[in-house]
């Protein structure tokens, strides 16, 4: 797509959205009180959720750039989310688009396509211009080793040279890659739906070991993203468990329990571990769904403590604290050396929030309906909110903001990349 091409999407999506705003803010006014257009389809639950209580903001957030890149990740299960390496922001849409943008202005560096057309004829070559072909399923991108690494559903990952876009090798594993690929020492490890860890070769594609665990008949669409350091790579299980495996070998080293199930039905019984294991000095960070935070020594597996919280959201850690999203939105600040609790921010309950990012003393999350807030790390008090999304589901914050020097760079569920600044 070559950039006028590029330009004229772009600028039909953005009329496209303004248009979609304009009304709705004209149903608003002509409802006399109702706030949006979507209340007429929400129940009152619902509504008293999304109806915020306004705050006063001691800091102002502004926006500093935006990018629309192709229709986000529409309705589907999603944990993709932009990546920040070698001073470039990469994203990726869900049918198929992947772009390299500046960090500072968000232009365009390069961009790719990989959404599937069954021929490449010439004839067909020119009906790419206005044809969307079959969507290439996109669920994770990564960065490192100057190289973008793209990974899909139907299990196929995709080395991209960092400064061109231009495909180095490609390979496919069986099984859903659903979870950010993480890397050391040249390895490339994968976690996939199917319960089998791979380990690939970040130069070639070639597969250097696999590991399987089990799975259980009913577990979260979900899986934990590996974390590669120290010589092992680490990964939570729909099985409640944290397993660490040598990462030259994939042969385990060692696995622990971190929560057991219990209940009658499959559905009581799910234990996913869904989270990201955060390693901290000599200690890893995990927490299950069913409601089990714990802190395990790194070398040996012994679990050290254990608090009641659940969340299939990742941790954030900083300092001697931990930040936990809980499976209700409400956010915890924890003593990371012995669990206890420092303090508790229950504002955004029900918002179906993000991990937090932390910027400095700050914390920043996005909710369901495109608010993005700010929280005091110290106390956890509310200090500023952005109005990103217009209270619109289909521009909902669904992933992690992303620390991008002194911006924080968001996605919403449509393919809006935001910057922003607050200050």
């Amino acid at each position: 797509m070559n950039l006028n091409t590029r330009n004229i999407s772009q600028q039909s999506t953005l009329c496209g959205r303004m248009f979609k705003r304009v009304i709705l803010t004209a149903a608003v006014i002509g409802l006399s009180g109702c706030a949006t257009m979507t209340d007429w389809f929400a129940d009152e639950d619902e509504i008293k959720i999304r109806r915020i209580a306004p705050i006063e903001n001691q800091i102002t957030p502004k926006e500093v750039w935006s990018y629309t890149i192709g229709d986000g990740v529409d309705e589907y299960f999603s944990r993709l989310k932009p990546v920040f390496a070698n001073d470039t922001v990469y994203a990726a849409e869900r049918h198929g688009e992947v772009v390299a943008l500046t960090p500072d202005t968000g232009d365009v560096v390069w961009e790719r396509n990989f959404a599937i057309f069954p021929d490449e004829s010439f004839w067909d070559d020119i009906a790419r211009l206005w044809r969307s072909g079959a969507s290439a399923k996109i669920s994770a991108i990564a960065a490192g080793y100057d190289m973008v690494f793209v990974a899909t559903e139907d299990g196929i990952i995709r080395a991209l040279n960092s400064e061109s876009g231009e495909t180095l090798w490609e390979s496919t594993v069986p099984g859903e890659i659903l979870a950010t690929p993480a890397m050391d020492e040249g390895i490339l490890v994968l976690n996939t739906g199917a319960g089998v860890l791979f380990g690939l070769d970040a130069k070639t594609g070639e597969q250097l070991w696999r590991s399987e665990t089990d799975v259980p008949p009913l577990s979260l669409r979900g899986i934990s993203a590996p974390v590669a350091t120290n010589g092992g790579a680490l990964v939570g299980t729909p099985t409640g468990k944290l397993q660490v495996n040598i990462l030259t070998s994939g042969i385990p080293a060692w696995e622990t329990a971190i929560t057991a199930p219990a209940g009658a039905t499959e559905l009581e019984r799910i234990i996913d571990v869904d989270s990201a294991p955060v390693v901290f000095g000599n200690t890893v960070y995990i927490v299950s769904y069913d409601g089990t935070l714990a802190a395990v020594e790194l070398r040996s597996g012994r679990i050290m403590w254990k608090r009641e919280y659940g969340s299939y959201r990742d941790l954030a850690v900083s300092g001697n604290r931990i930040y936990v999203v809980d499976t209700r939105s409400i956010v915890y600040a924890l003593d990371r050396r012995n669990g206890v609790e420092i303090w508790s921010q229950s504002g955004l309950k029900e918002r179906n929030l993000t991990t937090p990012l932390i910027m400095g003393e700050q914390l920043v999350l996005g909710d369901r309906w495109g608010l993005m807030h700010w929280l005091n790390a110290e106390d956890g008090k509310l200090i500023a909110r952005y109005d990103l999304g217009g209270d619109d589901e289909d521009e909902a914050i669904y992933a992690t903001p992303v620390k991008v020097n002194d911006l924080v760079v968001t996605i919403t569920r449509d393919g809006e990349i935001a910057a922003l600044s607050a200050q």
